[in-house]
């Protein structure tokens, strides 16, 4: 790595680059899906947009896979697996905002994600967790149902129950993935592979992409009604293209941050970036908050800056622990 991007100039660098991509990637997200045309026509197609977005991802992560070199031998059948949850969780959450949901309750919404993780440890593997995560938890989803009842959006439309189901939704494929992600790491130790990042890059938004192009098709042919509106409505064409590409960049960020600083690092500077993503999106989208509803972004945010509170080392350590621990990639998070 150049001496430019190394020690803290890369660290800024890497953080920057980051902050950059996913904020004006929630930006042209809200945008996209209260975008209208002439005759009142929303634009609705939420796995269409998978489609080019994982795309995107396939490209960039092709290219920096044959310059950091490929990984033979990957479990390809888990990171199929994996795609598959986690388009799931990305076409839900962009539904969702379809449906109605405002941008800063369904951010809020997705940083909870490590409920689904504890429900399952709870009830599938007895598992314990200390009680501050308990804290966190009740703090995100609390501030997130205090700011869904007292807010609106730009264009005066409450949160919708709709909206609030898909929300959900993402979140329930965002615990499967979690647990799909833990058996590969599994799998690919037991054969002695290490993935590299653009490994998992490229292959998880190969399947996903694969998904995103079968759902709509099946789905009332989303895929030639989502490129018939954008034909029909040239001015949304720059949104989605620069939506997709922040998607890709925000990735490559990541990775190298994980690569020359390690996972921590990246944790928080992903952890502080969705507090940043909803307050940008209050102030620059018009959202209207009542105070309670302020206080329910106060009550979510120290939720989620508890994330970067150091565990207690124990000798005992849990996979689910480690899945509420290990960092993931922004591919299920934007």
């Amino acid at each position: 790595m150049a001496p430019a991007l190394s020690g803290n100039a890369g660290l800024v660098f890497g953080a920057a680059g980051i902050y950059a991509a996913f904020a004006y990637y929630g930006v042209l997200q809200e945008e996209v899906f209260t975008f209208e045309d002439k005759e009142g026509n929303a634009f609705t197609y939420g796995w269409f947009l998978q489609v080019i977005e994982a795309f995107a991802n396939v490209v960039v992560g092709f290219g920096g896979m044959m310059l950091t070199g490929r990984t033979a031998g990957v479990p390809l059948d888990l990171f199929a697996l994996s795609g598959f949850t986690q388009v799931s969780a990305k076409a839900c959450m962009s539904n969702s905002l379809a449906a109605g949901l405002s941008f800063p309750v369904a951010t809020l919404a997705k940083s909870a994600k490590m409920a689904p993780v504890m429900i399952g440890g709870i009830l599938i593997g007895g598992k314990k967790f200390p009680l501050r995560q308990y804290l966190q938890v009740a703090a995100i989803i609390g501030g997130t149902i205090m700011v869904s009842m007292n807010s609106k959006s730009a264009s005066g439309k409450p949160s919708t129950w709709m909206g609030v189901v898909l929300i959900c939704t993402s979140l329930a494929c965002d615990g499967l993935t979690g647990g799909v992600q833990d058996r590969l790491k599994a799998k690919s130790k037991d054969k002695g592979i290490k993935i590299k990042p653009y490994d998992m890059m490229f292959w998880s938004n190969t399947f996903m992409c694969l998904v995103a192009i079968l759902v709509s098709l099946v789905n009332n042919g989303e895929l030639f009604s989502g490129m018939a509106f954008i034909f029909d409505n040239p001015e949304i064409l720059s949104k989605v293209l620069y939506f997709a590409a922040c998607s890709a960049m925000g990735q490559s960020f990541i990775f190298f941050v994980i690569a020359e600083y390690g996972p921590l690092k990246c944790a928080t500077i992903t952890t502080t970036r969705k507090i940043f993503s909803v307050l940008l999106s209050i102030f620059v989208k018009g959202h209207v908050l009542a105070p309670i509803g302020w206080c329910g972004v106060l009550l979510g945010s120290a939720g989620i800056v508890g994330e970067l509170i150091p565990e207690e080392k124990k000798v005992d350590s849990t996979p689910a622990r480690e899945a509420l621990t290990q960092p993931r990639t922004e591919m299920s998070k934007a």
